[in-house]
């Protein structure tokens, strides 16, 4: 039997146009998401000409090959396929979905998050009016199997701002924090891809997340990521961590969050974890702490506390490639620690000066 494949298969079929290839894809997804009592072999026979008609909406966004996706095809297919809510039956369809057509359908949606159609993003507006898909697709990392797929077409939608907006507002980020730890690796790993996404990608929507649910959501992530018992759970959240307070747009939550003791205490027992990278990616947020000039009096005095043991750590503390910057950054924090002076705790003054200057409550 000859193999079958993509140019094959399209030299086979008479191109449809696109408003007829959706028309056709949307029947059969409804088909195949019916509760009917149909036989097995006419379910197999719907899937089988579901595979082909999603491959061949795939070729006409991506090309075959020999040829590009033409501009206008792509354009009718991107408001067809929003405009028949589309999306949404394909999500809800994906665990009907055999292997191939649960790639090819993420391929597509990921393919139309950036289609421009004279200037706009239709999957844009979609996602706005029609947000409580998120409902749907967040829940999908409970799925087993498919749980990768789902998390694929997530962080596509991600990409939108207002997507991603709704989903930090959501009650649904408080779920990724177990996302992030389930047992089976793949899944946990791309949660952990879809979290650093939403903490990272849109800045201004970050900083204001973070400023409003500062409380829950460090506590949150102190507790079970950044003092989880599995190590990659805990070497991607300190690395995270710091690239969240080192960000400009985080500024203010980077000053409330060295301010507090008990966030520094974390940090100084993931100075003693035995990985070194582990170790190095606390450096660099632990180097925070010890460099703000308004330090409150009991993170001084901790510091001057543990002075001997501080130094004799940071001075054997080497990394194997050579890096200038590190080498800088860890003299400057040897210096600050080797000058530090203890502060009275009882100085309300000190600490009343300390709050005026970084504007926020500690």
């Amino acid at each position: 039997m000859a193999k079958l494949t993509m140019k094959g298969l399209l030299k086979k079929s008479k191109s449809r146009k696109p408003s007829e290839l959706l028309k056709n894809t949307r029947e059969l997804l409804i088909f195949l998401n019916a509760d009917k009592d149909v036989r097995e072999q006419k379910r197999k026979e719907k899937m089988e000409e579901l595979t082909k008609s999603m491959l061949e909406i795939r070729t006409l966004l991506y090309g075959n090959g020999e040829s590009e996706p033409n501009k206008d095809t792509c354009a009718q297919l991107t408001q067809e396929f929003f405009r028949e809510d589309m999306f949404r039956l394909l999500i809800a369809s994906l665990s009907k979905l055999n292997l191939e057509t649960r790639k090819n359908a993420t391929h597509i949606i990921a393919n139309l998050q950036r289609q421009q159609v004279q200037s706009r993003l239709i999957a844009s507006e979609y996602l706005e009016k029609n947000i409580d898909v998120m409902d749907l697709l967040i829940p999908g990392y409970e799925e087993g199997d498919i749980a990768l797929s789902y998390g694929a077409i997530l962080r596509e939608c991600i990409r939108h701002q207002v997507v991603a907006r709704y989903v930090l507002e959501s009650n649904h980020m408080k779920k990724f924090f177990d996302y992030i730890q389930i047992p089976n690796f793949e899944i946990a790993s791309d949660a952990a891809a879809t979290f650093k996404e939403l903490m990272t990608r849109h800045k201004s929507t970050v900083a204001q997340f973070l400023s409003n649910n500062y409380v829950w959501f460090f506590q949150e992530y102190n507790s079970q990521l950044l003092e989880s018992q599995n190590y990659i759970t805990k070497r991607q959240a300190v690395k995270l961590l710091g690239n969240m307070l080192l960000d400009s747009s985080n500024s203010d939550v980077m000053v409330r969050y060295v301010c507090s003791l008990d966030n520094m205490r974390i940090l100084m027992n993931l100075l003693r974890d035995p990985n070194k990278t582990i170790q190095l990616e606390t450096f660099h947020v632990f180097k925070l702490f010890v460099a703000n000039e308004n330090k409150p009096p009991e993170i001084a005095n901790v510091l001057v506390t543990n002075r001997s043991k501080l130094l004799r750590f940071f001075r054997n503390f080497n990394i194997e490639k050579e890096d200038m910057q590190f080498e800088a950054d860890k003299a400057e924090l040897i210096k600050e620690i080797s000058i530090l002076e203890p502060k009275d705790i009882k100085d309300f003054s000190s600490v009343l000066s300390f709050r005026e200057h970084c504007q926020i409550a500690c």
